[in-house]
């Protein structure tokens, strides 16, 4: 029964993980008779490590699965990863081209053969971490969004889409990054701002070559490419030029003068270049108006044979000459500073080029509408509720979806074209797989085309867009098991980042409606960023990326886990230093410490009680019902706080209790009588119920130290959760303690102040401002001589303060305490003095600091709320400090 001296997190760690495995804990079964919990990982990338992002939404997770499963119910959380196309693709990219070789030297059937190759080598280092952090996923149901089941499953939903014609296929302007050579959606091409130009150009006029209309351009190097310049028709500076042409500087080629409302006249001179195959909204006034469509630029951003002298130049390049070219010619007017919006790959942070192609897209609208109606019903509760406000924005102005991307990696397009029918154009059939000419959409390929019996068939080289498979993610994963269907959908909760509401959850929320017919989920919690403690993001290039693997080995997994949640405010940014785990560690330290205190002095055979019968049967002191009551009434705490999704708040209660009130208090007070049957029953009840509590958040060390309890069972995680005893909660009781300890805490203040010795004991006159505080005093007389190490406790009729002696006030009653004799009052007068003169300059440094604008601008609010508690507290400590020297003179 005994516990080493110190806790090692190295020995137990891997020892209980893998005796949870083996004993099959982590399973779930559909046959079960309890109900279901379910929560689906969000599959991290195969190409991923594990990130403090990871071990924050992942700790989250594991408390909801292992309290729920402790609560009674078949819980299940089902792991997998995500196959990340373009990431994947560009890592088994950079390892060729180590190789020397590039992937056009392997050809496609090649490649992939080296990306799976790559993904069996590599792709489970994130599932092995996430073991590491004591994930208690379901790893027999592991699964991959390319394996076999999964991928049929996903050519199933392009197909049914397909039939209902909410899948097509068209040209328009996308976003296409020149670096991973690949189409992307929207939400793949985040904006960023830059600091641009504004360039001038004089465009000529055709029937009067020494008159110009100046236009202003971010983008020079796509004027190659225009085929008109738009006015608009309300402003009067270009009336009669509308209709009129102009010759196209450096391409003298003739173009015309357009109006249209989307011109902004604000913008620039009011007048713009119309290039449709290059700007989305020139896209829109090219349809518009009938205007040609010239792509000046190939796929990786070299410029083209119509970009004439300046083919082969990369498009940036492209820029500086056709500028130089511009200003030789007179043509460049002037050129300004210029905020700008561009859009940069996600991977690759490329800036993207808005680039006219033929692509696949999913029609949105008609997906979103049972999705938005969930929400905006409580079907579906997002918390906190400030993203309910941000997806409808979204849902609401939702775009059609381009689903195609330009790699090799991923599922293919289950589209086929016969070669016969695209060139003859003859293709009449009604039937909804044959929308376009030579156009085929099959789970395999056809051995002959259906319309004109050719065999000139072939694939569609693209591939979907990775979240194209995710969406299906919380239906898919269970294949063809209709019971796991069944018994499992809709999930119960999803944990996720905000970053990907968009791409993820209102995807799947889609997905669930059109393909299930019910929600996938029933609560989405949204948790903060993980940032560096000056509010920064997390990156290489700042050097500030805390490696959560190197905190498992310095600290261990449980203080990662508890120091994590413990600062984790709903759904706020978290701001990280490697200090802040040493409050983790120290509370796992101290856990161990109090059970090993518990276990050198507890009787097994005394503590085989019911406790609930014990506490009928038995008179409890004052002390044993107060800890009773407050577990309980902490236990309530933690169930609202999970409940409302505050997982600090429910870690902050049990560090609370356990620390403050479970070590400083209650074992303080009952170690003279710990060989008490009364004390031992409850003091083991309390800790054994407490690491039951506490498992969730810390699960390895509860199992090291309640496996050297007596109890019933193999595993405390299979324990049941313990169950709150109203009777035994006394709201009074606990006030009267508060009382009590806030009497003990200003004795220990004063003598402090004075520096009396820990085991100098020291007489002390108190007068109580009430009748309760007066009982509450006699009936604890003795813990208080005992905790506050008094020679003798004098009760005054009267408050008077009596000679030679320093005190207090607290909320119930005057402390007097004696220091006659027992200092040398010259020197603690000198200490006193000395003390208040640093607190001053110190309250000088904090109240400048706290003047400084930029520092509560920048610094993380929990920084400058924390100073502004010091600085009062130091206040408070001025005021005790010249009591005290009052007194002492």
């Amino acid at each position: 029964m005994e516990l080493p001296a110190r806790y090692n997190p190295k020995e137990t760690e891997d020892k209980w993980y893998k005796f949870w495995e083996e004993k099959g804990y982590f399973h779930a079964c559909s046959t079960s008779e309890k109900k279901p919990f379910c929560i689906v990982i969000p599959p991290p990338n195969v190409t991923g490590i594990l990130h403090m992002g990871h071990a924050l939404n992942n700790t989250i997770q594991d408390i909801l699965v292992r309290l729920h499963r402790m609560k009674g119910k078949e819980a299940l959380w089902m792991p997998g990863t995500d196959h990340a196309g373009i990431a994947t693709q560009n890592v088994v990219e950079k390892s060729l081209a180590k190789e020397g070789l590039k992937r056009q030297d392997l050809g496609r059937d090649k490649f992939i053969e080296r990306a799976w190759l790559w993904k069996e080598q590599y792709g489970s280092t994130i599932i092995r971490q996430l073991r590491k952090l004591g994930s208690s996923c379901d790893w027999e149901r592991l699964r991959f969004t390319m394996d076999e089941e999964y991928s049929k499953t996903v050519t199933e939903i392009f197909i049914r889409l397909y039939e209902k014609k909410l899948i097509y296929q068209g040209s328009y302007i996308i976003n296409w990054c020149p670096r991973c050579q690949t189409a992307l959606s929207d939400e793949e091409a985040p904006h960023n701002e830059l600091q641009g130009s504004l360039y001038y150009i004089k465009y000529p006029l055709k029937h009067n070559p020494d008159e110009f209309v100046v236009v202003a351009t971010t983008r020079p190097e796509t004027m190659l490419g225009d085929t008109a310049v738009a006015v608009n028709p309300k402003d009067k500076r270009y009336k009669k030029l509308i209709g009129k042409h102009l010759i196209l500087p450096l391409a003298n080629r003739e173009i015309r003068i357009i109006a249209d409302a989307l011109v902004d006249p604000k913008f620039g001179t009011g007048a713009v270049k119309v290039t449709p195959a290059h700007d989305p909204n020139d896209y829109i006034m090219g349809k518009k108006h009938g205007l040609d469509f010239i792509s000046v630029m190939h796929p990786d951003a070299r410029m083209n044979s119509f970009a004439g002298d300046y083919k082969d130049m990369d498009r940036f390049e492209a820029r500086e000459v056709i500028l130089e070219d511009l200003k030789e010619k007179g043509l460049l007017e002037k050129i300004e500073a210029h905020q700008l919006s561009a859009g940069h790959c996600y991977r690759c942070h490329t800036i993207i080029e808005p680039y006219f192609s033929k692509q696949w897209f999913v029609k949105m609208k008609p997906l979103a509408k049972p999705a938005i109606e969930a929400v905006k019903k409580g079907k579906i509760k997002f918390h906190p509720q400030r993203w309910t406000k941000v997806y409808l924005h979204w849902m609401e102005n939702i775009q059609d979806w381009c689903i195609s991307r330009q790699i090799w990696w991923g599922h293919r397009l289950p589209v086929y074209y016969c070669r016969k029918c695209a060139e003859n154009g003859k293709s009449k059939s009604p039937n909804l797989k044959f929308h376009n000419e030579g156009v085929i959409v099959s789970k395999i390929k056809p051995q002959k085309c259906p319309q004109c019996g050719s065999i000139d068939i072939y694939q569609d080289e693209d591939v979907l867009d990775t979240w194209f498979s995710s969406w299906l993610w919380p239906f898919a994963t269970f294949g063809s098991n209709e019971e796991d269907l069944k018994y499992f959908y809709p999930t119960s909760v999803l944990v996720t980042a905000p970053e990907i509401i968009f791409f993820w959850v209102a995807r799947m929320i889609m997905a669930g409606f059109e393909f299930m017919g019910k929600q996938p989920f029933k609560d989405v919690y949204i948790h903060g960023t993980v940032r560096d403690i000056e509010g920064r993001k997390m990156s290489k290039s700042l050097g500030n990326i805390i490696d959560p693997l190197e905190i498992i080995d310095n600290y261990g997994t449980d203080a990662l886990r508890f120091s994590i949640i413990s600062i984790t405010s709903q759904g706020q940014d978290v701001f990280l230093s490697e200090q802040r785990f040493e409050q983790g560690r120290n509370f796992a330290n101290k856990i161990w410490n109090a059970s090993r205190f518990i276990l050198m002095n507890l009787d097994p055979v005394q503590v085989t009680v019911d406790l609930c019968e014990f506490y009928k049967k038995e008179e409890l002191d004052i002390v044993n019902h107060w800890i009773l009551s407050r577990f309980y009434s902490t236990l309530v705490g933690v169930d609202k706080a999970i409940e409302s999704f505050k997982f600090n708040e429910a870690a902050n209660l049990l560090y609370s209790f356990f620390w403050h009130e479970f070590c400083d208090w209650y074992l303080e007070i009952i170690k003279p009588d710990i060989n008490l049957r009364k004390n031992q029953i409850v003091m083991f009840k309390v800790l054994e119920k407490f690491l039951r509590v506490l498992h969730p958040f810390m699960p390895f060390v509860t199992e090291e130290i309640w496996q050297k309890l007596p109890h019933g069972g193999e595993s405390i995680m299979v324990r049941p959760w313990p169950h709150v005893q109203e009777q035994i909660i006394d709201k009074r009781l606990e006030k009267d303690m508060v009382v009590l300890f806030d009497i003990i805490t200003s004795i220990r203040n004063l003598r402090s102040e004075i520096e009396i010795k820990g085991e100098q004991k020291v007489p002390l006159s108190i007068y109580p401002h009430s009748k309760v505080a007066a009982n509450l005093i006699a009936a604890n007389k003795e813990a208080i001589l005992n905790l506050a190490k008094l020679e003798r406790l004098d009760v005054l009729a009267h408050n008077a303060k009596p000679k030679g002696t320093i005190s207090s006030i607290c909320e119930s009653a005057d402390i007097y305490l004696s220091f006659s004799g027992l200092i040398d009052i010259a020197k603690e007068l000198q200490k006193s003095m000395q003390k208040l003169d640093n607190l001053k300059k110190v309250i000088t440094g904090k109240e400048s600091r706290l003047k400084n604008a930029e520092f509560v601008k920048k610094a993380p609010k929990d920084v400058v709320e924390k100073e502004k508690e010091s600085l009062l507290e130091a206040h408070n400590t001025i005021k005790r400090l010249e009591r005290t020297i009052s007194e002492l003179s």
